[in-house]
């Protein structure tokens, strides 16, 4: 099969389950309702659902576009997240020239150096450039007060929000010898394997949750839920194998080790918003919060993703 086929093949595939998701919704929103009960678990099911249709519209326009629109669209995302990232956190005065600088020149630079394909210098460029010189312009304004605080609060958004999320388009530069043209099913597999985990944890801890896995971070989240959420998805990856370089083993190795990063992402994250105080990042996507609410997990996942198939299948 072409790239061209394979992406249509896994379209059509999502949209599937999509429409299956979305009848199974309605139907369990009906029964609730007619029994004259309103269910806030399948009211977030069905927005979670829906929430899903918007984010495949925007990667299928992305895809018919072009990899440049696919840059463009996760730079976006790195500039709404780091929006929701820098809004919740105390900053000063004195900030104001760095975080200018995050916004309008580091984000950009970032994201050009991969169009360009400058792996040398976007691989290093944050933790490294923007990494020293951000604190170098903080301290020139003078201002001492909380400065460890507010500095590294400034170089964790800058990695978590623009550096990791940029390895979702990086993927797609990857010289990967006999898939020249197919590496934004790359994307697709990681998009679809990391955000299939999050779900079907979801399901598996609704259906069978029991012990709390970190009840102070999570609540929802359950042994039960990730054993089978992070199973299934594994499986999934591991079916996935026809659009990707890699074999079944391979696969569903991969898939494994970004669904316990996706898993972890979560945590950590989910962890920060506790110290700040909030239960979501932001309230743009209907269903999942913010723009972090919705790529936590991808944002972990991601840098593993790229830098293992680099390593193993590109020269």
């Amino acid at each position: 099969m072409t790239a061209t086929e394979h992406t249509i093949v896994l379209f059509v595939g999502v949209g599937v389950l999509l429409v299956i998701a979305t009848a199974i919704g309605i139907v369990l929103d009906r029964r609730s309702r007619a029994r004259g009960v309103i269910s806030p678990t399948i009211e977030n099911l069905n927005a979670r659902i829906r929430a899903w249709w918007v984010m495949v519209a925007f990667m299928g326009v992305a895809v018919l576009l072009g990899g440049i629109a696919i840059i463009v669209l996760m730079a976006i995302c790195s500039f709404l997240a780091l929006r929701e990232m820098l809004t919740l956190i105390q900053t000063r005065s004195a900030d104001h020239f760095v975080l200018a600088g995050v916004f309008f020149i580091v984000l950009p630079a970032q994201y050009v150096l991969i169009a360009i394909d400058w792996y040398g210098l976007y691989s290093i460029f944050i933790p490294v450039y923007a990494f020293l010189v951000a604190p170098i312009i903080a301290v020139l304004r003078g201002d001492t007060t909380r400065f460890l605080e507010r500095i590294s609060e400034t170089q964790w958004s800058m990695m978590i929000c623009i550096y990791c999320v940029s390895h979702v388009p990086a993927i797609m530069m990857l010289p990967i010898p006999g898939y020249e043209g197919r590496q934004f099913l790359l994307v697709a597999f990681l998009v679809i394997v990391v955000q299939s985990s999050d779900v079907l944890q979801y399901v598996w801890g609704k259906l069978f949750g029991r012990h709390k896995i970190a009840p102070s971070l999570s609540p929802s989240k359950t042994v039960e839920g990730f054993v089978g959420g992070v199973a299934s998805a594994t499986a999934l990856g591991a079916a996935l194998w026809w659009i990707t370089p890699f074999s079944v083993f391979h696969a569903g190795l991969l898939a494994f080790i970004i669904c316990l990063m996706g898993f972890c992402g979560g945590l950590v994250m989910s962890a920060i918003k506790r110290d700040l105080g909030v239960k979501d990042w932001g309230s743009l996507i209907e269903g999942h919060g913010g723009i972090l609410d919705r790529l936590d997990s991808v944002i972990f996942a991601a840098p593993i993703f790229f830098h293992v198939t680099r390593y193993w299948w590109t020269p």
